[in-house]
Parts: structure tokens; C-alpha cells; sequence
């Protein structure tokens, strides 16, 4: 059952419950009549349709919650309405119950096409309605998972946009009060608020990647591709963090093709990677150099950033592109850099992979398609 909460005048909720809509699609109407029999007494609300034709115009229309599909059928068979059905990614999972006369391998065809249980004929009630009870439960049991998720995005969503504005507004009232905008402070007051100002930022900073990595899930994340000259971006991204490189005495190296052409894509985000992999790379190497090259192989721009740090651990590496996972190494970051990474570059068409990493450092190499 179906329960559908309306909002009434009073404090109380009123709980209202629709009958289970089953489409029953056979072209025999004996056949019809009798499933109808069958399901109407146990309360169920029945639609018919004699063909499979029919059959697709009124899953789209009324959006039943179970389909009982006959296999043989003059104008459209259940093999082709199941194909078609699963083939429309817009429609919700809609349980198929193919019914048959013919033998295991004709059920067998139809579950590899997306049914999800089949009956033989003649149909014995008893087992008719333990499959249907069996199908529903799994129907509902998906939307209620999908409800979850969907109220987890959204809540997590709303929580991580809200927190934005008193953060940002927390940077910039520290960053007046480190510029004296109160008062001359001491050199004690003035390493306590840097401190602070760095949580904040990197707080900050953490919220906005999770904002943005629940707009990739969602499908709400809208890219601005444009021509992008991909080798003066990694240019820039080196020279932003020679800084770092430098802080830690670490050599930060570049080896970039002459002539390289241009690429289609988001500045912004893959800026954002870009500065994600070398950060990682600089945050994970205490002495030698991390290297970066870029090259064009076949229709493929390939950037390179390799480190000579302590490579990563065997056992983490299938889990580098899963969100919230920081490995072994007790180093401070959301874990969500490599799982963001990855999302802004399949939206671009491309790949990104851990291309070696042993005891000598590690190297990770994306992939992007040349326009």
C-alpha cells in the first residue's frame, strides 16, 4: 500500500492509503477476467490492457506499481514491452511478472530483458498472488530507499549551502581583525586569530567541496565548457603553488609539450583539479621533487603528476575514488578531493586513474579528450 500524508487544517496528520495499481496485459480476455477476479478480491486497483501496445501508452499515463505481462501477444510480445520499459531510463522501477505457457528458456529471455519474475500458465491463484505480495514488497522497498537517499542529498545539500554564509563571513571579520580594523593587537592575539582563520578556511573549504560534490551526484552541476588552452592552465596552477613546494623544500617540476592544442572545458573546475592532484602531491612528500607533465598521445591530452613520497598502500588504492576515504595516512583533508576530481573529469569526457604508486612515490595520470 501506498500511503500519501496531506496536510489538514489541524496539527494532526490525516493518513490516507490507495490501493497497489497492477496493469494486467493479455490479449485473451478469459484470461483478462480471471487475474482481474483473482486480484480485485485481495484489494488491489486493476488496469487491463489486450495488447502490448496499449500496454506502453497506459504505463506512461498511469504509472502502475506491478505489471502482470503476458509473453505471447499479436501486435506487440512481452519480450518487446519489456525491452521498451526498460529502456525508458525517465520512467521508476516498475516490477515486470512475465506470464508464460512456453519453457525456461523462453522465461529466461525475458528475465535477461529486464522482467523480474515470470509465472507459468495456467495460473494457479495461490502462486500468483505470493509472486505479486513478493514483487511489491520489492517495489516499495526501492522507492523507500530512494527516498532516503533523496531526503539524505537534499538535507546534506541545504545543510552545506546554509553553513556557507556565516563561514565566509567568519574569514572576513578575522581578515579585518588581523588588519588592525580594532585596534592594534599584540603578536599573541595575532597567532590566535591566524589560527582561527585557517579552521575557518579550511572548513570553508570542506563545505564548499561537499556542496559541490552532492550538484555532480544530482545531475545539478552546470559546467561552462569553453576553448581552453589546458597548458598555460597548468602553468598557472605550478606557479600558484611553487610556494608550497618551496615552504617544504621540495622541487616543483614541469615538462609540458610545445604546441599543445586546445581542449573543450570548465576552466574553473579543472583548475580545481588540477590543484587537488599537485596539492595532494606537495602534501604527501617530505623530500624530493613532484614532478608534472603534460603531453598530446594520439587525440588525448595526458597530464602526469608523479611524487616521490611514500606511494600508497596496496590495500587503499581500489578505494582512492570513493568519497571520504583518506587512507592510512593521518594527514588532515576532507577526503573528498580525488572523489570531486573524478566527477569533473568523466563530466569531460575524460579518465583519471592511479597510474603506479611503490616506494618510490606515486603518479597519477588523466585523461582528456582534444576538441
Amino acid at each position: 500500500m501506498h500511503v500519501i500524508i496531506l496536510p489538514p487544517d489541524t496539527n494532526h496528520f490525516l493518513l490516507m492509503k490507495r490501493p497497489d495499481r497492477i496493469l494486467i496485459v493479455d490479449d485473451v480476455p478469459d484470461n483478462l477476467f480471471l487475474m482481474r477476479a483473482i486480484l480485485e478480491d485481495e484489494g488491489y486497483e486493476i488496469i487491463a490492457a489486450d495488447g502490448g501496445k496499449q500496454a506502453l501508452e497506459l504505463v506512461t499515463s498511469e504509472l502502475p506499481d506491478l505489471i502482470l505481462l503476458d509473453v505471447m501477444m499479436p501486435d506487440i510480445d512481452g519480450y518487446e514491452v519489456t525491452k521498451r520499459l526498460r529502456s525508458q531510463t525517465d520512467l521508476p522501477f516498475i516490477p515486470i511478472l512475465l506470464i508464460t505457457a512456453y519453457d525456461k528458456s523462453s522465461a529466461s529471455k525475458g528475465l535477461d530483458l529486464g522482467a523480474d519474475e515470470f509465472i507459468r500458465k495456467p495460473v494457479e491463484a495461490d502462486e500468483l498472488m505470493a509472486r505479486v505480495r513478493s514483487l511489491l514488497r520489492l517495489k516499495h522497498s526501492i522507492e523507500e530507499r530512494d527516498q532516503i537517499e533523496r531526503q539524505r542529498k537534499d538535507f546534506v545539500s541545504r545543510l552545506t549551502h546554509d553553513m556557507r554564509t556565516p563561514l565566509q563571513a567568519a574569514d572576513r571579520m578575522l581578515g579585518l581583525l588581523q588588519d588592525g580594523a580594532a585596534g592594534e593587537i599584540s603578536d599573541d592575539i595575532l597567532e590566535i586569530l591566524q589560527t582561527m582563520s585557517r579552521s575557518n578556511r579550511n572548513l570553508l573549504e570542506m563545505v564548499n567541496k561537499l556542496l559541490d560534490v552532492y550538484r555532480y551526484e544530482a545531475g545539478s552541476k552546470t559546467l561552462a565548457f569553453r576553448p581552453l588552452d589546458f597548458a598555460e592552465l597548468v602553468r598557472n596552477a605550478i606557479a600558484e603553488l611553487k610556494a608550497i613546494a618551496t615552504f617544504n623544500n621540495l622541487e616543483l617540476n614541469a615538462k609540458i609539450q610545445p604546441d599543445l592544442p586546445e581542449i573543450k572545458g570548465d576552466r574553473l573546475e579543472l583548475l580545481r583539479v588540477l590543484n587537488n592532484l599537485i596539492g595532494n602531491a606537495l602534501k604527501f612528500t617530505e623530500t624530493g621533487a613532484v614532478n608534472v607533465s603534460l603531453e598530446q598521445e594520439n587525440s588525448e591530452m595526458v597530464l602526469r603528476v608523479a611524487d616521490t613520497g611514500p606511494g600508497i598502500p596496496a590495500e587503499d588504492q581500489p578505494f582512492l575514488f570513493e568519497r571520504f576515504t583518506q587512507g592510512k595516512h593521518h594527514k588532515q583533508g576532507s577526503g573528498l578531493g580525488l572523489y570531486l576530481s573524478h566527477y569533473i573529469i568523466d563530466a569531460h569526457g575524460g579518465s583519471i586513474e592511479l597510474e603506479y604508486a611503490n616506494a618510490n612515490g606515486s603518479c597519477f595520470c588523466v585523461r582528456l579528450p582534444i576538441s
